[in-house]
């Protein structure tokens, strides 16, 4: 099962305790969610640009999930009957300009900075998220391990929150938020995310050249 690209991309942060407490934050109440642009989709393969913006660019790796039928205030019922699939996404952050900027948009939005794949696994109403894990590794070594049964808001809660604020379309991606470990990506790095079922989604880190 193939990925096209998404009309939006909706992330969810702070959604694992250990993750949220690294940064110095406390779990939100209900999610958190932003959106990260169409333009930042890269595939498998592909390569992470560092901005000359940023000095401190971070690896988020995540379970990501796909929509198959369009959403729309949907229950956790009806948010499992969406689903399409799942896949993995690495949530790209300039973790000075997130600081400085309060909010999340330019830090997370650059160009490149949403790899998304290697594929989508396909999944029925009936999956059980709760087995999903993920893991990032950059030139080898492993920085993050998480299990979706970590989060503090599971996967179809999640799905049916956001379709209770802007309509879900087919191929619409949604990032469930990063474990623990999150750290730095410098030019001439090989950044993976592996998730279960999924496969690894392997992407080289270059400097701009600016």
């Amino acid at each position: 099962m193939g990925l096209t690209r998404p009309s939006k991309v909706v992330c969810v942060g702070r959604n694992y305790a250990a993750h949220a407490k690294e940064l110095g934050n406390a779990l939100p109440e209900r999610p958190l969610i932003f959106l990260k642009p169409p333009s930042a989709v890269i595939g498998d393969g592909d390569t992470i640009i560092l901005p000359p913006d940023s000095k401190q660019v971070e690896h988020e790796a995540e379970i990501g999930i796909v929509i198959g039928l369009r959403l729309h205030r949907g229950d956790e019922a009806a948010a499992r009957k969406a689903i399409a699939g799942v896949t993995g996404v690495n949530d790209v952050t300039a973790r000075d300009l997130q600081k400085s900027d309060v909010q999340f948009t330019r830090a997370k939005g650059f160009d490149t900075f949403c790899p998304i794949g290697p594929r989508v696994l396909p999944v029925g109403a009936d999956f059980d998220y709760r087995t999903l894990e993920v893991r990032c590794r950059v030139n080898g070594q492993e920085r993050q391990h998480g299990r979706a049964t970590d989060m503090a808001f599971n996967i179809p809660m999640v799905v049916a929150y956001i379709s209770r604020i802007m309509t879900l379309e087919p191929g619409d991606v949604i990032a469930t938020g990063t474990p623990e470990g999150v750290g730095p990506l410098t030019a001439g790095d090989v950044v993976e995310v592996e998730v279960s079922g999924v496969g690894v989604l392997r992407n080289h880190v270059a400097s701009s050249g600016v």
